[in-house]
């Protein structure tokens, strides 16, 4: 007689995200990055979320840097990596592909943007910034990871310290 062993649930799918490098080239290169005043504990970190099924990474980046900062008429440039570190606080699994995008060459240094729709983080405040490259600090969630592959010098602080890098260049 077969012993029965109890059943494991399949794994979680992945969650499928995009995270935006948006460069300002001049007068110097800078990133755009977010503080949330609410949850200072979060860190400076990219524009990030999800992607819509169907709707494809460029897309998908373009959609969540004007949702999360306002900022409108930045130009994807190219992929960089797909990362496949889960989520720090909870482990659930998901694959982010990260993006290289120029930035409209007008614009602010600094301004503050309410997210607007109906979405997890509607009506958050968040402060938007274009940090000097390379950053002063790593950002949130090793966000700043694959700087290093859009231009060497912009590695992330500590890296050379052997911060977790699973991704996969998309060079």
């Amino acid at each position: 007689m077969a012993s029965s062993s109890p059943s494991s649930s399949p794994p979680l799918p992945p969650r499928v995200r995009v995270a935006a490098y948006v460069i300002r080239r001049h007068p110097s290169p800078a990133l755009l990055v977010f503080d949330q005043p609410a949850f200072p504990e979060a860190g400076p970190q990219v524009p990030a979320g999800g992607v819509a099924p169907g709707e494809d990474p460029e897309r998908a980046v373009l959609r969540e840097v004007a949702e999360e900062t306002g900022l409108t008429g930045a130009r994807v440039v190219r992929r960089i990596a797909v990362d496949g570190r889960p989520y720090p606080e909870t482990g659930q699994p998901r694959l982010t592909t990260y993006l290289l995008l120029d930035a409209p060459r007008e614009g602010p240094e600094e301004w503050e943007h309410r997210v607007h729709g109906d979405g997890g983080d509607a009506g958050m405040r968040f402060v938007c910034r274009f940090a000097p490259l390379p950053l002063a600090h790593p950002l949130a969630d090793a966000q700043d990871a694959h700087l290093r592959r859009v231009d060497p010098r912009w590695a992330a602080p500590g890296e050379a310290a052997g911060r977790p890098d699973e991704a996969r260049p998309l060079s």
